[in-house]
């Protein structure tokens, strides 16, 4: 459930800002509204923590942890901090010269050795010499009075030396004046010693920064320390001062500030306030306020929190709390979608051994593990009533565990039609059909849960048989995606079953239904204002049929994401199967096998975060109004 909060206004002296914090801090149960407040203490602890976050990140981009931790105090860790960054710093400067010098090195290696000074000597004694390269044509046609040396040729170019004298400079030597080659500052000779130094000093810059290594512990607490400093620092600069008198000349200094509590925490600090004087006004929170939300399970459901974590979503104050739908049916999701029990026997096995190494530290069980425990049971049992075991065949599988599978959706039958007793044998439907039933019907479940809870929110409004249409519209469109998506010949529109015309009740059903939304859906006290509100948006309500149908349609996911495993489980036994007869093969086989399967479940589980977590996150939720807006309760704390 989503716990109950309050909204607190906490007014106290304008010089009692720090220790009003400090207490508050001590409490541990008031979120405090976030504040753009601002001073030069917070950019001091801003410059701190990006120093550190510099210094930690240059520690862990070696790759390389030390053994054991050096304990060191606020003050040592940034000081070691301020060694850290400055030896990067170093190092990146040294990386850009070398780059250089080793660009200017590329750029003259087709000249031989090169000493400016010999050319500079020269240069003071009256005789000019510059180093140029042109295409042939050009050189040849050079003429007499420009006086060169050629060093090299080539089928299209020329290097040569011009030799001038001081002051002597023509038309033509300065019309070819753009083929020059600009002289290096140092020597090549020297370039390469001093490549060569920067490189030792690069790695001299790296053998220093490993020494930090151990300190990388004491980094990550001052970073927490400084975060938290910040965080005291901002609630104490973004509280909002007023001035007020009450005779129109002792002026007093309150500030004041918003937060939220949960419900059974506010006489606590209502008791607190009394204490030290405070002024406190609590009031329940409206849909304006952005109220945190703090969720409350039991630790069955709250298995789901590592997931909903990693996606960072987090439902509105005003929304709904669906963390056991949420777990249930992404444990039915992530058993289609991988589909095969051996895979869930492999993910069983390699939680047991995590659990049990962690059991044996001594060290509480993370509930990331137990979740995916659950996925790997979730997937045996999938794979244990489709008779799916590590992509092998249905006549390569043990009898007994073919027996357990369940007939109309089990491999074992997979090339059978099943005939139900309405048809009288003339239309049937197929093991794969009989799959895709199962999801749509996992979609019309799913969605009418989702249906309900709004009904339930709105059962004391009329509003409610709005909701009670968008059932109707849900049940009558399931039969619809039957008949155009699965089987037109099993679920025809003119189907009767024991007198009762199902074809024909399943388009009341979408008719009333949509009848009875259109009316009721904007219901907020006017029945006219309602259908004008419906009228207003009539193209978004006609398209919400579609969606309807659209949405369960979308459920197919399951079937075809299960079927594209199983089909690369299946095409990977098939390679690797003849090389496990051959003994010199057998090795080859095997790494096949690993790389094959182990290949597949990744993409399985790329396939549940982007189609079984959808399902959750955009169809059901969309079903219920919800935007996951919310954010996390986070009270101010030690």
């Amino acid at each position: 459930m989503i716990v109950p909060m309050k909204k607190v206004s906490l007014i106290i002296m304008g010089d009692k800002k720090t220790e009003t914090l400090k207490k508050l801090r001590s409490l541990g149960i008031v979120h405090i509204e976030e504040s753009d407040g601002t001073d030069k203490k917070i950019d001091d602890i801003k410059e701190k923590i990006n120093l550190l976050e510099r210094a930690l990140y240059g520690i862990s981009e070696k790759k390389i942890k030390k053994a054991g931790d050096r304990a060191l105090d606020c003050t040592q860790t940034l000081v070691a901090a301020r060694e850290i960054v400055a030896l990067e710093e170093e190092k990146k400067q040294c990386v850009a010269d070398r780059l250089s010098l080793t660009a200017e090195l590329d750029r003259l290696k087709d000249w031989g050795e090169i000493d400016p000074a010999d050319f500079a000597q020269l240069a003071e004694k009256g005789l000019l010499l510059s180093l140029y390269e042109m295409p042939k044509e050009e050189y040849e046609a050079l003429s007499d009075d420009v006086k060169t040396l050629a060093l090299q040729k080539t089928k299209t170019s020329v290097r040569f030396l011009l030799i001038q004298k001081d002051g002597e400079d023509t038309d033509e030597t300065a019309a070819i004046r753009r083929y020059s080659l600009a002289m290096p500052a140092l020597s090549t000779d020297e370039i390469k010693q001093k490549t060569e130094d920067l490189q030792q000093r690069i790695g001299e810059i790296d053998e220093t920064v490993f020494s930090f290594a151990d300190c990388e512990t004491s980094i990550k607490n001052a970073i927490k320390i400084c975060e938290k400093e910040m965080e005291f620092e901002q609630h104490a600069a973004g509280m909002a001062n007023e001035r007020l008198s009450a005779d129109g000349k002792n002026e007093v200094s309150v500030s004041y500030f918003t937060g939220f509590v949960e419900e059974e925490n506010l006489p606590r600090l209502q008791q607190t306030a009394r204490e030290n004087a405070w002024g406190l006004l609590s009031e329940d929170p409206t849909e304006e306020d952005n109220v945190p939300t703090k969720l409350k399970n039991n630790k069955f459901v709250s298995l789901i929190y590592p997931l909903t974590d990693f996606l960072g979503t987090v439902p509105g104050y005003f929304e709904y709390d669906i963390s056991g739908w949420f777990l249930g049916f992404i444990l039915i999701f992530f058993g289609i979608i991988f589909g095969d029990g051996g895979y869930g026997l492999f993910i069983c096995a390699v939680t047991g051994i995590l659990m049990a190494k962690t059991a044996a530290a001594k060290k509480k069980i993370p509930p990331a593990f137990l979740l995916i425990g659950l996925f790997g049971l979730s997937t045996i049992l999938w794979g244990t009533v489709t008779c799916t075991w590590f992509g092998l065949s249905a006549e390569q599988i043990p009898v007994w565990l073919q027996k357990l599978s369940i007939p109309v959706i089990s491999n074992v039958h997979a090339d059978r039609i099943w005939y139900p007793f309405w048809t009288n044998g003339e239309a049937g439907l197929t093991t794969a059909q009989n799959l895709q039933i199962f999801c749509f019907s996992l979609a019309l479940v799913q969605l009418t849960v989702a249906h309900i809870k709004v009904a339930a929110r709105n059962r004391k409004s009329i509003k409610i048989l709005g909701d009670i249409g968008s059932v109707m519209q849900l049940f009558g469109i399931f039969y619809v995606v039957l008949s155009f998506v699965v089987n037109g010949e099993v679920f025809p529109f003119g189907l009767v079953i024991g007198g009762i015309p199902v074809g024909t009740l399943a388009l009341v059903l979408v008719i009333a239904g949509f009848v009875m939304s259109f009316v009721f859906a904007n219901y907020e006290g006017n029945l006219g204002k309602s259908i004008l509100a419906s009228l207003k948006n009539i193209v978004s309500v006609l398209l919400g049929v579609v969606n309807v149908f659209s949405d369960i349609v979308s459920y197919i996911r399951l079937w075809a994401v299960g079927l594209a495993g199983a089909a690369i489980s299946a095409t990977v036994n098939e390679l690797a199967g003849p090389l496990l007869g051959n003994f010199l093969f057998m090795i080859f086989a095997i790494i096949l096998l690993v790389f094959g399967h182990g290949l597949n479940m990744i993409l399985n589980v790329l396939s549940v975060i982007v189609h079984g977590i959808r399902l959750n996150t955009l169809e059901f939720s969309s079903h219920l109004d919800m935007s996951w807006s919310g954010h996390k309760f986070k009270p101010f704390e030690e």
